[in-house]
């Protein structure tokens, strides 16, 4: 039969709450009454339930992450950055897929308060995210959140700088008629690519060839560009906003036989997993993952053991990934 914590009380003649604070390391206790706890613990060979001590804490020892998809290779690096780093420090990830506060998934994480600390990976309704976390004195960050408004303990990209570095690639390259697709504006990022675009375009004059707002998807990309040839007009380079709406426009072209970056170059965004094993290899905006799972585990860490107590945002660059798409070369490009 597994010795409880009764059984130890018991044994030494003392209450459960005294036995209670020795397992927890509470200096209240006299010395002499914590020798004949462990005295006892030691004598009926007791082991502490984990899980049991943990609520005595008041610490769960799991940190939760809600994101909006596990279909993104980013995101996916993201967390996997997260789980290393928090397992080092002794906190176990649950992953949770919720497109909102309201779900179930979100639900039980928060409402339930089953986690010592919270990371946001891009996500929609924060605001409401954030009035519940503070309500429930949970401590969060947020990574690439949507609005600058919440930017107290959050990890974001310089978006910007990813979309004017993008275009200033391919007008470097001699390209005067440029297409940009980007995502949703409900995306900050897609807002923040968008204007790094027009102002490299700006420094030079010089007008988008088109600029269409869609989804972050191949499809998009794709149906965009058969337009395009079925009107009769090219762009001779695309932004594209990611690497899946990047890969759409490329395979229109390919259909069509025309050369890619011959007579159309493309840049996309992301450098997702497949930019770099589809020939032609993608040029693209590589968003360091590593550094942005690092930032995000250090600042929720200090958060969670009160050195933190400040907000602050860490800002991090994102890096022009030159391959195939915009130079052709006969050598593996591939940067991986």
């Amino acid at each position: 039969m597994k010795v409880s914590i009764f059984d130890v009380a018991k044994k030494s003649g003392l209450s459960v709450v005294t036995v209670s604070r020795v397992l927890n390391g509470a200096e209240s206790v006299r010395e002499k009454n914590r020798q004949k706890v462990l005295d006892a613990i030691k004598e009926l060979d007791y082991r502490p339930n984990a899980a049991a001590r943990s609520l005595a804490r008041g610490k769960t020892g799991i940190v939760g992450i809600i994101v909006t998809t596990l279909q993104d290779s980013f995101f996916d690096a993201v967390v996997k950055e997260l789980n290393e780093v928090l397992a080092l420090h002794g906190y176990f990830l649950a992953v949770s897929v919720s497109t909102g506060i309201g779900s179930d998934e979100a639900h039980y994480l928060i409402q339930e308060d089953r986690v010592d600390g919270l990371i946001l990976l891009s996500p929609m309704e924060e605001d409401n995210y954030i009035v519940e976390l503070k309500k429930r004195s949970i401590p969060y960050v947020l990574i690439d959140n949507q609005k600058p408004e919440n930017d107290a303990f959050s990890v974001t990209i310089d978006n910007y700088k990813g979309g004017y570095a993008a275009t200033k690639h391919l007008l470097d390259l001699g390209h005067t008629k440029i297409a940009h697709l980007s995502g949703h504006n409900m995306f900050r990022s897609t807002r923040e690519r968008r204007s790094g675009f027009l102002q490299a375009l700006e420094d030079k004059n010089l007008a988008p060839f088109e600029m269409i707002t869609g989804e972050f998807e191949i499809d998009f990309g794709y149906d965009t560009c058969c337009r395009w040839l079925r009107e009769g007009k090219l762009p001779s380079a695309v932004f594209a906003g990611d690497d899946n709406i990047a890969l759409g426009v490329v395979n229109a072209l390919m259909e069509e036989g025309i050369r890619v970056p011959e007579q159309v170059a493309i840049v996309g965004y992301d450098d997702q997993h497949i930019s770099s094993k589809l020939h032609p290899y993608l040029t693209t905006v590589r968003q360091p993952a590593d550094r942005i799972g690092l930032a995000a585990a250090d600042m929720l860490l200090k958060r969670m053991d009160g050195t933190m107590k400040r907000g602050g945002n860490v800002r991090i660059d994102p890096e022009l990934i030159v391959r195939e798409s915009t130079v052709h070369s006969p050598e593996d490009t591939s940067g991986s």
